[in-house]
């Protein structure tokens, strides 16, 4: 099964969060769209996109967007690749024998993006490592609460595709 296309169902996510607690994906959903990002700590693409994701969820705060990683890896594996590469937004931790939620999802590839609008229906699907559909995406929702800031200023070196 290939990753779940825009215009699917997202299915349901309740997951134990690296910082205690839970998500839920409905509950969530209540506050405007969310953008899952399922990763593996030892994925180089993973380790390259996060800090951008980061950065993206950061000057999006606030703005519509709700930025939550789904790590396949232990909490003791996750928290250092937080620390690491950045990830400052909340992290789910997926059953890292069973991958539950990353099998529900359809994932061959990490990174994976998905995001997923209030009613439930996922909107946009990204595989590896794209900059002009993370600058495309990030104009989206940008543009609908009328910020200014660039999520890649002029001159900074950013590929444009890493395969994960």
């Amino acid at each position: 099964m290939a990753a779940l296309k825009p215009g699917t169902k997202a299915p349901a996510v309740e997951l134990p969060l690296l910082s205690g607690g839970n998500f839920s994906l409905g509950g969530t959903l209540s506050k405007g769209p969310v953008a899952l990002a399922f990763f593996k700590v030892s994925c180089p693409v993973c380790q390259y996109a996060f800090p951008y994701f980061d950065r993206m969820a950061n000057l999006l705060n606030g703005k519509g967007l709700t930025f939550v990683g789904v790590s396949q890896d232990s909490g003791v594996d996750t928290k250092d690749f937080a620390k690491r590469f950045g990830a400052h937004f909340p992290i789910a931790l997926d059953d890292t024998i069973r991958y539950p939620v990353s099998k529900a999802y359809g994932l061959t590839n990490v990174p994976t993006l998905f995001v997923v609008q209030e009613d439930g229906t996922i909107s946009h699907t990204i595989i590896s490592w794209s900059r002009e559909d993370m600058e495309a995406l990030y104009a989206e929702f940008r543009d609908s609460q009328n910020a200014t800031a660039k999520l890649f200023p002029p001159g900074e070196s950013v590929a444009e595709f890493k395969a994960g």
